[in-house]
């Protein structure tokens, strides 16, 4: 992926009654955020904090999908517990993790693995990557995926 250039379209299974495809997004403005784990404290501060923000969001005409590679029936109970307004993609076979170089080699617990670094991706109404954020730390995240947006508009 690079800045200001298209992203390739893409098809992902969702949450919602239909898989999502990013071609479909033309017109809209998307925030792709690409998380560890459901049900983790860090994965459910981060999509808390996007569900509290989608308002605003949506007030601006972006929508905001979530990815991990947990399963699609994992999705849809944290959807529920956390009553979120959007969608979530499940990426069992790491296309999307790829396509957007998000896999890297962690330290958990004194073990390398390979596992989804917590990243942000802006998604203009053209289909263009305009921003990027990787290595994300939680606090004050979505704020700023907000205000970006908003000079995006």
């Amino acid at each position: 992926m690079t800045l200001d250039q298209p992203v390739p379209d893409f098809t992902a299974i969702s949450t919602g009654a239909t898989a999502f495809r990013l071609s479909a997004q033309a017109g809209r403005g998307l925030v792709l955020y690409f998380y560890p784990k459901d049900d983790t404290p860090g994965c459910t501060t981060e999509t808390a904090a996007f569900r509290d923000h989608h308002a605003a969001f949506q007030a601006l005409a972006w929508d905001i999908v979530g990815v991990s590679r947990d399963s699609l029936s994992s999705h849809q109970r944290f959807k529920a517990k956390l009553e979120l307004p959007f969608e979530l993609l499940s990426d069992p076979d790491e296309t999307l993790c790829e396509l957007f170089g998000v896999m890297k080699l962690k330290n958990m617990y004194g073990k390398q693995v390979r596992g989804v670094e917590r990243s942000t991706f802006l998604i203009d109404r053209s289909g263009v990557l305009r921003r990027e954020w990787r290595g994300v730390k939680v606090p004050g995240h979505v704020e700023d995926v907000l205000q970006a947006v908003s000079s995006l508009v």
